[in-house]
């Protein structure tokens, strides 16, 4: 019996983690169109920008850029069109104080497949300044460095 549990991951955002400082992470559905489904199967997924917005009470994700589907060639949409994502109002209301509230933003982190929906993961996100980049490498250089020195004992 296949494991219908199990989350493909399709496409990571790996500048997120450098850029900023991720406090919380929500899952979310994403509203999608048929041939962009097929689309992000096949990995077709860049995070060059991306970001999400509450707006009217609805979380919606810009500027996530889904490749057209080739086989689709009508039925297209824009590869860069705003997407609702798929949270309850809870969840909602939640992300919209912090983010008012704490100057904080919404990222995407990851696009997944779970159980055959296509789901998002965000981060409720601070921005890092130059600085802090700066000491966050010295510190992953320092730690790789102690690792490669315990292993050499």
């Amino acid at each position: 019996m296949k494991n219908d549990t199990a989350r493909k991951i399709v496409a990571k955002n790996r500048k997120v983690r450098h850029e900023f400082e991720v406090l919380e992470t929500v899952e979310a559905g994403i509203e999608l169109k048929g041939p962009e489904v097929k689309s992000i199967r096949a990995g077709e997924v860049s995070f060059q920008d991306a970001f999400a917005r509450v707006e009217g009470g609805e979380v919606w994700l810009h500027s996530l850029h889904i490749s057209p589907y080739e086989k689709a060639n009508r039925f297209n949409v824009d590869p860069v069109r705003p997407r609702r994502l798929l949270l309850n109002k809870q969840e909602i209301q939640r992300l919209a104080s912090q983010v008012n509230e704490k100057g904080l933003t919404l990222v995407p982190l990851d696009v997944y497949f779970s159980r055959g929906y296509a789901k998002i993961t965000l981060a409720v996100a601070r921005g890092r300044k130059l600085h802090d980049k700066r000491e966050e490498l010295k510190r992953r250089e320092q730690d790789r460095e102690a690792r490669r020195a315990m292993e050499a004992r």
